[in-house]
């Protein structure tokens, strides 16, 4: 058994800020306990790697849905970081902060502390932007962010002056002054390398006298004295075992595991918990409630001229690309296959854009998971257009399967539930055609493959959003942050409703979704985090 200041279940996006910041002024002694191994994987570092590491039972927790029913009864494949870095190192590393309005919203359901002018700071702190700092952006943090504008493919140019013709301006920047508009994707990397939230934050700490690392530790149960967490039990190498924490418990295990772990230890709805057979701690029915995420739908398209599909296609181009990644760290090997996007407004009367476009300029068929990597793309020049809605409005939850933690929970995403969700992707489908007829895409494109040009009645349209509309792997909210008597798991200070020395700190406590991925925001909920742990233990007294 070991004792510690503070005991951190999950080494993901948040869990590495923590751990990295609650130990860097000497005074406290830290656990990190990581139910995964290194993140000193070639296909983790790699950016492009991810391809591989989408399917890899060894790093990914590689969940499923349960079938939804709203999608033709399909499941849908959650892969989920277990190393360390969590998703951050498994992800397709597109940097967004997200709009303004988003995070005040969160301020104004309750959450003080919480509003774009509270967090832009935390933003800013966390990173080091490859332009530099301004008003917008971080010049000195631990996480880069870069520009690969320079080693984009040429066919991005035809995406952007589509856009230009429908209205849409060239946005530099989208974490900038202004969201809206077309442009190329900043990454999570840093010279050609992955920089997840371990090689930001983990790296550079771990020589710490006082930051004891743990791998392969798989969190069961958070232990209580009264409504107090005071340790985790955890399995390691076979080995049942038990760490202590003086002051406090975080669970940063991200929007499926920590809300699991919460459960596993009765804290949720008891007589959810009791089918099981746990001991209900804590009756709170909203552990687990709340699920958002976002869901896309994307477009195919054969293309005139060369797409990304024709260099990494043939093994030859996969040699020539790799030797460069090899010696220069450059080239599309160094890269995320999502190098464009933007956000628009999918009708008129918004206030502000209601939806984020994605543009790959390769295609690749998903097959099955562990049958094929998504880097494998298709032979012949294609390329992906993709639109997601940015705030649905549909609920969902997730549920424990049994008492055992090794056995992964029900997911249970209830997309398109809301007619509001269903009618934004019908207008976000209308505006990828209006997209792909537009000067610049029109000029490249020699057919729509999918869904194809014969759909085009909205009844047509609807099937074929339930038959292949998917996630863009960005669930939250499990966890919810607000006040106790409005349905949520933790308050403004990320402390767990009705115990003591508990919190989490992870994407399970968002509020609603941001406008964008939710990796940057993960990010900044473990940096605020972690200046609220260090405020309240200032204000406390041993």
């Amino acid at each position: 058994m070991g004792q510690f200041d503070f005991v951190i279940v999950g080494a993901g996006s948040a869990g590495c800020v923590l751990a990295s910041r609650l130990s860097e002024n000497g005074k406290y002694s830290v656990c990190l306990l990581e139910a995964g191994g290194s993140d000193l994987n070639f296909w983790i570092q790699m950016p492009i790697g991810y391809g591989k590491a989408f399917y890899d039972k060894r790093i990914n927790w590689m969940y499923q849905t349960e079938p939804e029913p709203n999608l033709d009864n399909r499941r849908s494949y959650w892969p989920r970081g277990k190393v360390l870095g969590g998703s951050s190192s498994i992800n397709a590393m597109v940097f967004i902060r997200g709009q303004d309005r988003d995070y005040d919203e969160w301020r104004d359901r309750g959450n003080p502390g919480w509003g774009y002018s509270d967090l832009l700071p935390y933003f800013k702190k966390m990173e080091t932007a490859g332009d530099g700092a301004d008003d917008w952006r971080g010049g000195d943090g631990p996480l880069h962010v870069t520009d690969p504008s320079a080693d984009t493919h040429p066919i991005c140019e035809a995406f952007i002056k589509a856009g230009g013709a429908l209205g849409l301006r060239h946005t530099p920047d989208f974490n900038g002054a202004d969201q809206e508009g077309v442009g190329r994707y900043q990454i999570t990397a840093k010279g050609g390398i992955r920089m997840s939230a371990s090689r930001a934050y983990l790296w550079p700490a771990k020589g710490r006298k006082n930051l004891t690392v743990i791998k392969h530790a798989r969190a069961r149960r958070i232990l209580l004295e009264g409504r107090r967490a005071v340790g985790i039990e955890y399995d390691c190498k076979g080995k049942r075992q038990e760490v202590r924490a003086g002051r406090e418990v975080i669970l940063s295990a991200g929007a499926i595991n920590s809300p699991q772990l919460l459960m596993l230890s009765g804290i949720g709805a008891g007589a959810v918990l009791k089918e099981p057979g746990l001991d209900v701690q804590l009756d709170n029915p909203a552990v687990g409630q709340n699920l958002q995420d976002h869901l896309a739908l994307d477009y195919l398209y054969k293309a005139k001229v060369p797409t990304l599909n024709d260099q990494l296609r043939p093994w030859w181009g996969k040699l020539m690309h790799g030797i460069r990644y090899v010696l220069a760290r450059r080239g599309p090997l160094s890269l995320s296959v999502n190098q464009a996007g933007g956000f628009y407004r999918s009708r008129e009367g918004l206030d502000r854009p209601n939806q984020q476009l994605f543009f790959s300029p390769l295609s690749y068929t998903k097959a099955p998971p562990g049958r094929r990597p998504l880097m494998n793309p298709d032979p012949f020049s294609g390329f992906l257009l993709a639109t997601q809605p940015t705030r649905p409005t549909s609920r969902g939850h997730l549920t424990l399967a049994s008492a055992d933690p090794d056995a992964a929970p029900r997911i249970y995403p209830n997309y398109l539930s809301t007619d509001f969700d269903i009618q934004e992707m019908l207008e976000g489908a209308a505006f990828l055609r209006r997209l792909a007829a537009a000067p610049g895409l029109a000029d490249v494109i020699e057919a729509e493959m999918a869904p194809g040009p014969h759909i085009q009645s909205e009844e047509d349209l609807l099937a074929d959003i339930r038959a292949r509309s998917g996630t863009v792997f960005h669930p939250v909210s499990t966890c919810r942050m607000g006040p106790a008597d409005q349905g949520n798991v933790v308050d403004a200070r990320l402390r767990v409703h009705g115990l003591g020395s508990l919190r989490v700190v992870d994407a399970s406590i968002f509020p609603t979704l941001i406008a964008g991925n939710t990796n940057a925001p993960a990010i900044m909920v473990g940096e605020k985090g972690a200046d609220l742990v260090l405020e309240d233990q200032a204000e406390c007294r041993f």
